[in-house]
């Protein structure tokens, strides 16, 4: 190991209440994308030692499951109480590791903490139902079970949310946990595993485990101890899992992909559907599948909207979050993105496309920046329309009439989400219905309630985030029958 390994700071995994190190002495590196450095290391779980971690859920579940509801709250009470203590500390740790400007590292950290404490109010809400029989004297009761031991495969675009995402809704209900944090994202995981264990949270209720996808996520998906498996993720992993999880019936709830369309017509409020965008586009740099991919604006509005939208675009500050205030988006989250984002804009300048704000990689330090992109004269079956960008980059397409607005947004494999912008009942009632997409916002920039549903149709997932619905991806279903003495049936 080289002197500049050495200096790095280094995580532990956290299993059964315990910090550790994998046995096989392999270790990932995390950079730090707005510069490029080595900012520090994590194990390298093996197979064995995953299947470990499940098997100390499996048991841990056992008890857990028989804690009261209330009490299970009050321990994700005591979680939000602890990130908003620590909060300062956790938001310069998320810059760092992940390059959001603060200002959106300060919101997903602090709503975390909220989230944590709306999933804890679920303990005394969360029910079940009973129901008339056709049968004299018998009780028909419908309860809700925990599943068992939930897997939860994190991505890095929100690395501390997702924690809360998926960690409240399984604990509150009765299940543990067995969390994967993406490789390039692992330190705030590993960060938050602290917290678990200053609280209290019993030994195996909640786990952290590092390594490659393909054997610590493989690992999760195909363990027969795991009852549900839940990821975000892109397309291509949402497959793998619900292949793996076929083999022996695990439950999915999959976010994967998006490729939200944004309808803008001509009696749209301008000023007000160019910010909105804006704001749904740069968001986390533009690594977001509720961000806005593709806009569809009505011919007759179409000049002054893309030279406003290309006007903005291009005065938004690219700088390094950590070290500029006023910094308006920062990097990438690799080298291989950056790559995908740039490759993506020249291939759609060389079929026709005309960039009218960005087109550019920026170099800053050995930080993986790219321009807020605008670019037009791009056809609906090109690669930039129909394919995740997962970048600060918005093509735009023009349209006739909102018959061919809307046949356009649902000429996708994705369905997450989608936004109109109208002053128009008639129109915002038409996209409400014919949109095909698990969530659609009007005259506002896409962004998701913690009470809401978040969840997308066609190849962006199957299952769903947030709310009541949410809180049942992690529930069973028990129906109960219970007959009273025949005697007492009599007349």
């Amino acid at each position: 190991m080289s002197e500049t390994i050495k200096q790095l700071k280094h995580y532990q995994m956290y299993v059964n209440g315990e910090f550790k190190d994998s046995k096989s002495g392999k270790l990932l590196t995390v950079i730090n994308p707005s510069t490029g450095e080595k900012i520090s290391t994590v194990p390298s779980a093996t197979r064995e030692e995953t299947q470990e971690a499940i098997n100390d859920a499996y048991e841990a579940e056992k008890t857990w499951k028989f804690v009261p509801a209330a009490t299970r709250g009050q321990y994700l009470h005591d979680v939000a109480s602890a990130i908003r203590d620590d909060s300062e500390h956790l938001i310069d740790m998320l810059q760092e590791e992940q390059g959001k400007i603060r200002s959106l590292a300060k919101t997903e950290i602090l709503f975390s903490a909220d989230y944590f404490d709306y999933m804890a109010s679920a303990a005394r809400t969360y029910e079940g139902e009973i129901l008339q029989s056709d049968n004299a004297n018998e009780n028909i009761m419908i309860t809700k079970q925990p599943i068992g031991v939930a897997a939860g495969i994190l991505p890095w675009n929100f690395p501390f949310f997702l924690i809360a995402r998926k960690m409240g809704p399984a604990l509150v209900t009765g299940n543990t946990i067995v969390m994967k944090p993406s490789s390039d994202t692992p330190n705030l995981a590993l960060e938050f595993a602290k917290i678990v264990d200053k609280i209290g949270i019993p030994k195996g209720v909640v786990n952290f485990v590092t390594g490659p996808g393909s054997v610590v996520g493989d690992e999760l998906s195909k363990n027969k101890k795991i009852g549900i498996i839940s990821l975000t993720g892109s397309v291509n992993s949402g497959k793998q899992v619900m292949a793996s999880a076929a083999t022996h019936m695990a439950k999915v709830s999959l976010e994967l992909g998006g490729k939200a369309p944004a309808i803008v017509c001509s009696d749209a409020d301008i000023d007000l559907a160019v910010q909105s965008i804006i704001d749904s586009r740069v968001d986390n740099n533009g690594q977001l599948c509720n961000n806005c991919e593709r806009i569809y604006v009505q011919e007759d509005v179409a000049d002054e909207f893309t030279k406003k939208l290309s006007d903005k675009m291009a005065a938004i500050k690219v700088a390094n979050p950590i070290t500029d205030k006023d910094s308006g988006i920062g990097p990438l989250i690799n080298q291989a993105a950056l790559d995908k984002v740039a490759g993506m804009v020249d291939r759609a300048v060389a079929a026709g496309g005309k960039v009218t704000a960005g087109g550019h990689k920026v170099k800053i330090e050995n930080g993986f920046y790219y321009e807020p992109t605008v670019i037009t004269n791009v056809k609906q079956d090109s690669e930039i329309i129909q394919d995740e960008i997962f970048g600060p980059v918005l093509p735009v397409v023009t349209f006739k009439t909102l018959d061919d607005a809307i046949e356009m947004a649902n000429d996708s494999d994705f369905g997450l989400t989608s936004s109109i912008f109208t002053q128009n009942i008639d129109n915002a009632q038409r996209a409400s219905n014919e949109l095909e997409d698990g969530e659609t916002y009007i005259n506002r920039f896409n962004f998701e309630a913690m009470n809401g549903s978040h969840s997308g149709w066609k190849e962006s997932g199957i299952g769903g985030d947030d709310g009541r619905h949410g809180i049942d991806e992690f529930l069973n279903t028990h129906v109960i029958y219970l007959q009273g003495h025949p005697e007492k049936t009599q007349g």
